[in-house]
């Protein structure tokens, strides 16, 4: 398979008026690089339902990014609605990656399962909402980039979805 082409969205209204540092998002650069995947697109949005959705289909439909990391917006407060924006836009949801990254969490945190994150395609595009905290998204992302191969391949028709 060619290199993966990845996104990543922050999602934080105070990373967006650039009163707060984008940690988990500048996280997420440095550990795609590491393994390969160039970052195609880096953008950071406020806590906006409609602008969520609208980066999540310019950077599936438009950039054809094979992945898109968000970063933010899934915890439980009002202006949390990176999920809801996430569902609005994809095909299907893909459960098991984060039903896998709140069980790993939880091992740290039992608060992680307060998280609402999902994880889901849209065309092509593997979409995955992943917590804000830097330690969330450090240890998420040690369960999921390892199948995004595998995911992708499979959305990309060049394999079956049944093999081991």
């Amino acid at each position: 398979m060619r290199r993966i082409r990845a996104g990543i969205v922050t999602i934080s209204d105070s990373c967006a008026a650039g009163k707060r540092n984008d940690e988990s998002g500048n996280y997420l650069k440095k550990k795609l690089k590491l393994v390969g995947w160039p970052v195609a697109s880096y953008k950071v949005v406020p806590d906006d339902r409609k602008m969520i959705a609208e980066t999540l289909v310019e950077l599936s439909d438009r950039k054809k990014l094979d992945v898109v990391l968000t970063t933010g917006g899934t915890g439980l407060s009002k202006r949390d609605v990176t999920p809801e924006a996430t569902r609005d836009v994809i095909e299907k949801e893909i459960p098991g990656l984060s039903e896998a990254m709140r069980i790993q969490t939880f091992r740290n945190t039992r608060f992680s399962i307060l998280s609402r994150g999902i994880s889901g395609y849209r065309g092509k595009t593997l979409i995955i909402n992943l917590p804000g905290s830097v330690n969330a998204v450090s240890e998420c992302s040690e369960i999921i980039l390892p199948v995004i191969p595998h995911a992708l391949e499979i959305l990309k028709g060049k394999r079956g979805g049944h093999e081991k």
